[in-house]
């Protein structure tokens, strides 16, 4: 009798495990936030449930069969998103197989974001690279402008009147950022519109069949993605991004992208680090917290679960 009840609760108990670790496989994880990076809408040491089929589930096994996804849906614009390592220390590993991080969504595949040197989001209005501004420089710099537009092809910027000794003229922003390049500090530009900030470029997110034109800022950053997630050669000399041995001015992408950000900006473990994160590297939403620190207690009885389930927002 004895036997048969052990017997029993072990094969009870073994269908517990298995389901436990089936839904944990297919369905849900947890995971233990590491860092103050989602701080304060995640504290360091919360733990998190993850929903695997918020944007269709990733099969898993990657290294055996490879990356797939049933019932795909998109990353929406400030989800908080559970992501493999996109820049792993080598190429050849799993993807399901690398490091863990969690960020949330600020850029979408197509958008473009306004980012400055540090590839820190900011509130400037979002331009087109092409887009015309009238800027105001000194009149006797006038030959040294001409001469540096010449040398870099600028041509069609006709001067479009006189200010005060100044001179106007119509340059876009790229066109100005080749101008300040060359000229460095010695002719002072001074844009006559608002919304042309110094130091802020636009980005755009790759998107599959998007072609994104390479531009002087933003050439690295799509050298790495081609290279770690189009699978081609690539490498950046100057200024100019090289494909496959051949200069090219723009690339159309196979894969759609996002753009992840930590909430504290000191926190690098987001995509200034590494770069655009692709949707075949998305595990799943983090959707509730079932485990949390409270900060008014200290640290020996610090845990509780008063926010058991409380969905993140």
């Amino acid at each position: 009798m004895k036997v048969g009840i052990m017997r029993s609760l072990f094969k009870s108990l073994l269908i517990a495990v298995a389901l436990v670790l089936l839904v944990k496989l297919m369905a849900f994880t947890s995971c233990t936030i590491p860092s103050a990076g989602m701080e304060n809408t995640l504290y360091q040491g919360d733990r998190v449930i993850v929903n695997k089929w918020s944007y269709g589930f990733r099969v898993p096994f990657v290294s055996l069969f490879g990356l797939h996804r049933w019932g795909d849906s998109p990353v929406e614009k400030g989800d908080i998103v559970l992501f493999n390592n996109p820049l792993p220390r080598s190429l050849n590993e799993a993807v399901d197989r690398r490091e863990i991080f969690i960020n949330r969504c600020v850029g979408l595949p197509g958008d473009t974001l306004m980012m400055n040197g540090e590839l820190i989001q900011t509130e400037d209005e979002v331009l087109s690279p092409d887009r015309k501004w009238i800027y105001a420089y000194p009149g006797e710099s006038e030959d040294k402008v001409v001469k540096a537009m010449e040398k870099n092809g600028i041509s069609g910027n006709e001067l479009v009147g006189y200010d005060a000794g100044n001179y106007l003229r119509s340059f876009s922003h790229y066109e100005m950022y080749l101008l300040k390049q060359e000229l460095g500090r010695k002719v002072p530009f001074h844009c006559t519109q608002t919304g042309a900030a110094e130091g802020v470029h636009p980005f755009v997110i790759p998107a599959k069949g998007l072609s994104v034109r390479v531009y002087p800022w933003n050439a690295k950053l799509l050298r790495n993605t081609i290279v770690q997630h189009e699978g081609r050669r690539a490498e950046v000399k100057g200024d100019t991004l090289w494909i496959d041995g051949h200069v090219v001015t723009s690339y159309t992408f196979t894969k759609d992208y996002y753009w992840m950000a930590s909430n504290n900006s000191m926190s690098l473990c987001d995509s200034r680090l590494f770069g655009f994160v692709p949707k075949d590297h998305v595990i799943g939403k983090a959707v509730w917290v079932w485990f949390s620190k409270d900060p008014e207690r200290g640290l020996l009885e610090g845990y509780r679960f008063g926010r058991f389930f409380r969905e993140v927002r």
